[in-house]
């Protein structure tokens, strides 16, 4: 459809229109004139991430490659679209085209952490028949494969787009990673959904995440946003359902096991099990016991 062409009115030269449309028209365009911020198509982003996917992850590709030749083509072909998604931002960044050319030759160690990442979550799941399985079906493993390309992104000093890639994600997973947190390898999400990892979070090797687990932050000023506010999460640690953790000075000691439904704001040592003690009741006869009367 094309739209005719139309001029703003107004009611005397320099005045505000008088058009509530016509007013609200001249602040859109405002948004953008000038250089008053930066534009990034999130449709197009979308699909450069859905085809870099299919290229790096073949078992989840809608499109297959006869030879090498054909994937090298097709990562040319990416890294070419990304130097066209940059260049709106080349006021915020260096050359768009380095930026790439530097993200791209990032691309193989990448792939390395997702196949680490990948085998762990088969290995650690018991109802998971293969690694192909993990990367066709697993929300947790698609959320950190995100993230890892985001995070790269974060390193180059790219603004916005590694925010509109981690929630393309998060609308896919409803798993929430802040490009920003710093992830070790292999890092394990199982389930997944309502997890939310904040931006200065560090979680170090070999840590599984079950669904609903937040790595928040406590209440802080905005003049205190470049201060880590987030916790840090050592090797080997287990954290279970519903967990909450929050604070930046919060540190959870390597090895250890956090049940579910807890609230830490403190630290915690090294191989330590932290859970909710639950309280059974054994009723002698029905009256003897006054149960609670819960209304769901």
């Amino acid at each position: 459809m094309v739209l005719p062409l139309r001029s703003v009115n107004t009611s005397k030269a320099g005045t505000a229109p008088t058009d509530p449309l016509d007013s609200l028209a001249s602040r859109l365009h405002g948004v953008l004139a000038e250089g008053n911020g930066h534009r990034l198509a999130k449709a197009r982003v979308a699909a450069w991430i859905r085809n870099l996917l299919d290229t790096l992850l073949p078992q989840a590709a809608e499109q297959t490659y006869a030879t090498a030749g054909e994937v090298r083509d097709a990562l040319d072909a990416s890294e070419t679209e990304l130097r066209a998604l940059l260049r709106p931002l080349e006021d915020a960044i260096d050359d768009p085209s380095e930026i790439a050319g530097r993200f791209f030759r990032s691309l193989p160690e990448i792939h390395r952490q997702l196949m680490i990442d990948a085998t762990a979550l088969e290995r650690g799941d018991p109802a998971a028949e293969s690694v192909d399985e993990v990367i066709l079906a697993y929300p947790g493993f698609l959320a950190i494969a995100v993230h890892r390309i985001a995070h790269r992104f974060v390193e180059l000093g790219v603004p916005m787009l590694p925010r509109v890639l981690s929630e393309w994600a998060h609308e896919r997973t409803g798993i929430d990673i802040h490009p920003g947190a710093t992830l070790g390898h292999p890092v394990i999400i199982d389930h997944g959904t309502g997890i939310v990892i904040g931006e200065t979070a560090e979680i170090g090797n070999n840590v599984k995440l079950y669904q609903g687990v937040t790595l928040g932050a406590l209440s802080v000023a905005k003049t205190l946003a470049s201060h880590k506010r987030h916790p840090t999460i050592e090797n080997d640690v287990v954290i279970y359902a519903n967990a909450t953790i929050l604070g930046g000075e919060t540190v959870i000691g390597r090895g250890s096991v956090i049940g579910g439904n807890v609230w830490i704001t403190n630290s915690i040592p090294p191989n330590s099990i932290v859970y909710q003690r639950s309280e059974v009741h054994v009723r002698q006869g029905r009256d003897d016991f006054e149960a609670p009367d819960f209304v769901i």
